[in-house]
């Protein structure tokens, strides 16, 4: 069997055999939709949170406090998940989970300021609460279907193709926003028009369950990970404990806590100075009244936001087509997940010395395009060499509880640095440089842990 024309095309970009190309075009349009349909919804998040305000509290605490209660809400979240996923197969868990998002979209159309409704009080908070917990979730339930797809040979080799849909999917949702905007495009239809490309991602994701079903047919799970899934919570709390059996898990923990202790940080402040010069942006058109305020507040940041999120997936895209396969192949795991933190760490001394938006907003670009794409490979590969309880114990407490204590960290500066020090912005991009520091040298005692794991399993494997 030969392969296609579209087979040779990606072969540009990962080693693919005869007939896997109909199965990986699908999967790459499906994450594709997911992700445009996310960036649809992503830049009004920020405008919402924005004209929502809570007495005594700063706006960049609002969405502080909302970032980690929203953290808090996922966990709880993932437990009713895993409960689910034990009693559906995969293509009715996919589909009813969309369709239930879709329906949270629509019911937020309907309450959006200025809409049907003037400005229903903490509807934004609601909002920025279900937008989080929707990029997580949606995007997780993909890429765990598309593990239950492939067999992890196929999935090796394909999933890094796949992968270059999402970047390229949150790219084209945010070119796609900013250019409706510029053309008049009302803000409210924004979530309406989301809602198209999750319908066609559900009814790719059945083509591709019944393309795959006689490949790889789901086999009942096992006794204790039906177990571990109907524990929910309890789960991922008896998972956090095996950070202390083992230096690889300390060190993983440690990493993925700073990491996102360090970028929450980074958007709450990039939140901040985007507030502060839109504030001055109004004060020198003579904007004066509370309501054109808060409107050029929300019209504003909106703006802003889709800008950014534009920039962001276009290098993110560069970074996962171009480089990302490159780099582990030739630099290998500890090129890959240094870069990051190296990154951070420039962007984070640089945004100390110069706290100006244009300057905040470069940065933050390079950074989160990095996460996205490079970093995102990274968090991958690390558990490749791993043990089974260790995959399935471990990484999804990593994965989901110290996410959310970062988060939750980063919420607790916010708290003491406005309400206790009253910390100026630059002092908070200096406690950011100190963070990233403490996160190198994690990563560095992760590396070695990493070598030591891969050359033990290599030794398993001769045996």
């Amino acid at each position: 069997m030969q392969l296609s024309r579209t087979e040779r095309l990606l072969r540009v970009f990962t080693d693919i055999r005869p007939g896997e190309g109909p199965t990986a075009l699908l999967m790459f349009a499906n994450v594709f939709l997911i992700l445009c349909a996310y960036y649809f919804i992503k830049p009004l998040r920020e405008g919402w949170i924005a004209i929502s305000d809570v007495a005594g509290l700063s706006k960049m605490e609002v969405k502080a406090y909302s970032s980690f209660a929203q953290s808090m809400l996922l966990l709880f979240v993932v437990g009713w998940y895993g409960r689910l996923a034990v009693r559906w197969d995969r293509a009715t868990l996919v589909t009813r989970a969309t369709l239930f998002c879709i329906s949270n979209i629509v019911l937020f159309w309907f309450l959006q300021p200025d809409f049907f409704f003037r400005a229903l009080p903490i509807t934004g908070i609601l909002f920025y609460l279900w937008v989080g917990m929707f990029g997580v979730f949606v995007v997780a339930q993909f890429w765990t279907f598309a593990a239950d797809v492939y067999t992890e040979e196929r999935g090796k080799r394909l999933l890094p193709v796949v992968a270059i849909g999402a970047t390229s999917g949150a790219a084209a949702g945010s070119w796609m926003v900013g250019k409706l905007l510029q053309s008049g495009f009302p803000t409210e239809g924004l979530l309406l028009a989301s809602t198209a490309p999750l319908f066609v991602s559900i009814a790719l994701t059945r083509r591709v369950d019944l393309r795959e079903r006689g490949a790889k047919r789901r086999q009942p799970a096992p006794v204790s990970d039906v177990k571990a899934q109907q524990q929910g919570l309890g789960f991922l709390l008896d998972g956090a404990k095996l950070v202390v059996a083992s230096r690889f898990m300390l060190a993983a923990a440690a990493v993925t806590l700073l990491v996102n202790w360090v970028n929450t940080n980074g958007e709450n402040l990039l939140f901040r100075v985007v507030m502060e010069s839109l504030a001055e942006r109004a004060g020198e058109q003579g904007i004066t009244d509370t309501m054109a305020i808060a409107d050029f507040t929300q019209v504003g940041t909106t703006a802003f936001y889709g800008n950014f999120y534009f920039w962001v997936n276009i290098l993110a895209l560069l970074l996962q087509s171009i480089f990302a396969s490159r780099i582990l192949k030739y630099g290998g795991f500890a090129a890959i997940i240094l870069i990051l933190p190296v990154i951070s760490l420039a962007s984070y001394t640089t945004m100390a010395l110069l706290p100006v938006l244009a300057i905040v907003k470069f940065m933050k670009v390079a950074e989160n395009a990095t996460d996205y794409s490079l970093n995102n490979t990274a968090r991958h590969v690390l558990w490749l060499p791993m043990s089974s309880e260790m995959k399935f114990r471990g990484k999804p407490a990593i994965d989901t509880l110290y996410v959310r204590v970062g988060d939750g960290l980063a919420a607790v500066t916010v708290l003491i640095g406005v309400q206790v020090l009253a910390l100026a912005t630059e002092m908070f991009f200096v406690f950011n440089v100190s963070l990233v520091v403490l996160w190198l040298a994690f990563t560095f005692m992760l590396i070695g842990e990493y070598k030591r794991a891969a050359e033990a399993s290599l030794v398993d494997g001769e045996q």
